[in-house]
């Protein structure tokens, strides 16, 4: 039997990350390739406590078919956590609740891009964004990138050239490599999608999971001092590395006539997120207890980052470079092929595989034009014990490579 599939799958492969977690079954491998927050830093009875009143305050609601805009108490809880962040003028009904910030993604995807259609984004990116855009059938357009986040300057060239259907970045400490845009470039970005009539899509999963200072304001926050950049952006939020993935919440902002339609897409798609874990989520963000568990999770996540840079210093020496992160849950590495040692991510992940320990070659974040020294750790879901083992397996994976 031969089926004939749509011709859109031929533009897409299975995730990478998701084919390397096949080869971590063996026991005894430690593991710095998942993107995943750390489950023990969930926050389970906070959890509970929010379900349990999701079903005794509201159960009808809770449990019946729902609007697919979203369930009402979750788009005013997310309306105000959004202006805790300094995001002015934010209406309930100015954003809808999606299945993680993935469907966002996704309905960004249905609603804007055409067979042929050229998209920007960071090079390198979120793996799953440069799957996604693909299976709509876009052409997509790298933008270098830095230790400071997209070259803006790099990226004006590319938008006047290539007159871009959108712009897709993530300012904020983003996957895969953790880096931090600047105030001034992320105003700049505001300005080229008001100068160029340029939708600016940012995706903003990891912006409260800084370290020491917080980072600068969201794209969405600085659009009232770019006046006219409001209606050229949107803003993709989760829940998902700071609360819970298995929630599946996420919210999009958009202008209003894209968010209609992303409605309409959605409806096709689940007919709305899980009533009972956007209930859920109402109840925790309305209980208070946020603040609290992100300040457990930066700090946990800190130490957990200084450990990892340290330890990659101190035995991998000028063999790999890095900028320490700042935030998120990822270092960015860089192999030299100082001293004759390896300098292929793919090469280097299969030696580490044989010496018990795993992390995420570069080369499938990027859409154009693969770094193929790139390397992508996690830290988030291993302790400093397992850190400092994992890299003295590098070490050794190393050694033998010179």
């Amino acid at each position: 039997m031969s089926l004939q599939f749509a011709d859109r799958l031929n533009n897409v492969e299975t995730s990478a990350i998701r084919e390397l977690f096949k080869l971590l079954g063996k026991p005894g491998i430690i593991s710095f390739a998942g993107g995943f927050p750390d489950s023990a830093m969930f926050d389970v009875e906070g959890i509970r406590e929010a379900s349990s009143l999701a079903l005794s305050q509201e159960p009808g609601a809770a449990l019946q078919y729902g609007a697919t805009e979203g369930y009402g108490p979750l788009r005013e809880q997310l309306a105000h956590f959004m202006g805790q962040k300094g995001v002015q003028g934010i209406t309930p009904e100015q954003l809808i609740v999606t299945t993680g910030s993935q469907q966002a993604l996704d309905l960004i995807g249905k609603t804007m891009i055409s067979p042929g259609d050229k998209v920007i984004v960071e090079g390198p990116t979120f793996l799953a964004t440069i799957q996604c855009f693909r299976l709509y059938g876009a052409q997509l357009i790298s933008a270098p990138v830095d230790g400071n986040g997209v070259d803006t300057d790099a990226l004006e060239k590319l938008i006047a050239e290539h007159k871009p259907k959108f712009v897709y970045v993530i300012p904020t400490f983003g996957n895969p490599t953790g880096a931090l845009l600047s105030l001034e470039r992320r105003k700049k970005l505001l300005e080229l999608a008001v100068k160029y009539q340029t939708l600016m899509v940012e995706d903003d999963p990891y912006g409260d999971l800084y370290f020491k200072d917080a980072p600068p304001p969201s794209l969405l926050a600085l659009s009232t001092q770019v006046p006219g950049s409001r209606e050229w952006l949107v803003h993709c939020g989760s829940l998902s590395k700071v609360l819970s993935p298995g929630l599946r919440v996420g919210w999009m902002i958009a202008p209003p006539e894209l968010l209609s339609r992303a409605v309409m897409c959605k409806q096709f798609s689940d007919a709305h997120t899980s009533t009972f874990a956007q209930a859920t989520a109402a109840q925790y963000l309305k209980a208070g207890r946020m603040p609290a568990t992100l300040d457990n999770v930066r700090k946990v996540y800190a130490v957990r980052a200084q450990t990892m840079c340290d330890a990659l210093r101190k035995d991998l020496g000028d063999a790999i470079s890095f900028v320490q992160p700042q935030g998120g849950l990822f270092v960015w590495a860089s192999l030299t092929g100082a001293g004759g040692k390896v300098k292929d991510g793919n090469a280097f992940a299969k030696m580490a595989i044989d010496k018990g320990v795993a992390f995420v070659p570069g080369a499938p974040f990027y859409c154009q034009n693969p770094d193929l020294s790139t390397l992508r750790f996690s830290f988030a879901t291993v302790g400093e014990d397992k850190i400092l083992e994992g890299v003295d397996r590098l070490k050794q994976a190393m050694a033998t490579s010179a």
